[in-house]
């Protein structure tokens, strides 16, 4: 038993040392995102020669993009320390004290889900942002007394999929916003590629375009079929993975020509089958397909929309005649 927990967690911490190979360590290492690094990079050469710690750093956009690379990259560029947490993880303002208790001069603090922070929480970091301390109550009932507890100057970098879900306080105190948009084919083509060559496995420029073609946009998404597609080419063989390797794959995935998977379509065959194409409320398609609201706001819309398969309307969402189109269904006649 003993033996199967220590291989076990060895198979583990080689899968996170794998996945942290991934991962780019500068600016000219990360791909994609142009005009977001040459702003970054005068804000970090800005900050180095005043020897003063970075501007806070607001990261937002669709998931798997790279937020939490990118601020890796950043720490690293600053010569500084990281350390990294998400919203649901700090239940309480002590959680928070200890995580900012810890850093030092210039270090940097990486909030994923920043928009899912407690209010308690939220209302501490002001302070914490602003003028560099918080105040806590130290007792319990007549013994209690505030505390001022000065911090170190410190760059927080908050990472969100939705930032329209952040508090207007909050947002204003952050002084670099930068929104992070899908990859082109191209970038993706050139991040499989990369991951390839540190998995140890052979691709064609043409399976790596193919793949990059179905990859929505997203690195992460790039990365984990390419993980699928070289199981099947080790799987029959291939010494290679093609074009076509990875059409067969991924097609057996179930991920159409666009990177449309099974929930995508679900998603537009509702709205087609049930309601005419919508307008039709995202409430509505959740409890049909039975995911949830956020699931469907954060990891399916925004590249439906991106695409111009569904589109926003007053009364909800309604899919566009290219969906129709893809789908191989006639666009109906509204009139």
């Amino acid at each position: 038993m003993t033996e199967d927990i220590m291989h076990d967690a060895s198979a583990e911490g080689a899968e996170q040392s794998f996945e942290q190979s991934l991962r780019p360590v500068t600016l000219n290492q990360y791909i994609g995102q142009a005009l977001l690094k040459e702003r970054l990079n005068v804000y970090i050469q800005a900050a180095k020669t005043r020897e003063e710690a970075l501007d806070h750093v607001l990261l937002y956009g669709p998931p798997g993009l790279g937020k939490t690379t990118l601020a890796m990259v950043i720490a690293n560029e600053m010569g500084v320390g990281i350390r990294t947490t998400s919203g649901p993880a700090i239940e309480k303002s002590g959680d928070l004290l200890a995580l900012l208790n810890e850093l030092n001069a210039g270090d940097v603090l990486f909030i994923d889900e920043i928009h899912r922070l407690p209010k308690p929480v939220e209302e501490m970091l002001y302070s914490a942002m602003e003028d560099f301390y918080v105040d806590i109550i130290v007792g319990e009932g007549p013994t209690a007394h505030p505390v001022h507890f000065p911090l170190p100057p410190f760059t927080l970098i908050g990472a969100t999929t939705r930032a329209g879900m952040l508090s207007q306080p909050l947002r204003d105190r952050f002084g670099i916003v930068e929104h992070m948009a899908y990859y082109n084919t191209d970038e993706l083509a050139t991040i499989i590629l990369r991951s390839a060559d540190v998995f140890g496995t052979s691709i064609s420029e043409q399976g790596a375009y193919e793949l990059a073609r179905r990859s929505r946009g997203t690195p992460r998404i790039a990365n984990r079929l390419l993980k699928r597609v070289r199981d099947f080419a080790i799987v029959n063989g291939a010494s290679e993975i093609t074009d076509e390797t990875v059409d067969y794959a991924l097609k057996l995935l179930k991920v159409d020509k666009m990177g449309l998977d099974q929930i995508d379509h679900k998603i537009l065959h509702t709205m087609i089958d049930f309601y005419n194409g919508g307008p039709v409320g995202v409430n509505t398609i959740a409890a049909n397909i039975g995911e949830e609201v956020e699931t469907i706001e954060s990891m399916y819309e925004p590249y439906l929309l991106q695409i111009g398969f569904i589109q926003r309307t007053p009364r909800g969402r309604q899919v566009a005649p290219l969906a129709y189109e893809h789908l191989h269904i006639p666009y109906p006649n509204k009139e």
